[in-house]
């Protein structure tokens, strides 16, 4: 997909995604307009690595049946570097993320590195960065949404179902099991 060259470029991609992501980034286009690319993206970051807290949280609820009081400590208390949301995703969907999906992710997370650190980054590169998150936030929506049927960029109401959970003393043996040493 081409870079738009502009702050209205990007709204109108923004305008064509799913209502969900729309409503997940709903501050976007006043931002695009109003301040530095550098805003945007620590906005958009930030939200992205809370969808990735909820995809955890919510796979481990409605998949696992795991407590979802203990759940929210388990992934509240344990620091998600990018490897360990591999390796969760995995243990909690028994499959390795989409390589296609997670490419979008690494390459705008090398941008926002780089602005982090004080790096130069060229204007059109967090455009890029932009477009790229909201591409990763479609994607993940679809393939969450196949696999345990809810979209972490949305508003998850419902999400659970009505499954009764694990009672906590067998929730923390299924956390300490995924990977959760922490509760």
């Amino acid at each position: 997909m081409a870079v738009p060259g502009s702050w209205r470029g990007i709204v109108n991609i923004y305008n064509k995604c799913p209502k969900e992501v729309r409503d997940y980034f709903a501050h976007l286009p006043s931002l695009a307009e109003n301040y530095p690319w550098d805003v945007c993206i620590s906005y958009m970051f930030s939200l992205v690595e809370m969808a990735q807290n909820n995809i955890l949280y919510c796979g481990m609820v409605k998949l696992h049946k795991v407590n979802g009081q203990l759940a929210r400590i388990a992934v509240d208390g344990h620091p998600l570097y990018r490897d360990d949301f591999k390796k969760f995703y995995k243990a909690i969907f028994d499959r390795k993320p989409k390589q296609a999906t997670f490419a979008k992710f690494e390459e705008a997370a090398e941008i926002r590195d780089k602005i982090l650190h004080g790096k130069k980054v060229s204007e059109k590169d967090k455009r890029k960065a932009v477009v790229d998150i909201l591409k990763l936030s479609e994607l993940l929506n679809n393939d969450i949404s196949q696999l345990a049927g809810f979209k972490p960029f949305g508003n998850l109401r419902g999400y659970k179902g009505a499954g009764k959970p694990l009672d906590k003393s067998t929730s923390r043996w299924v956390l300490k099991g995924i990977g959760f040493n922490n509760i």
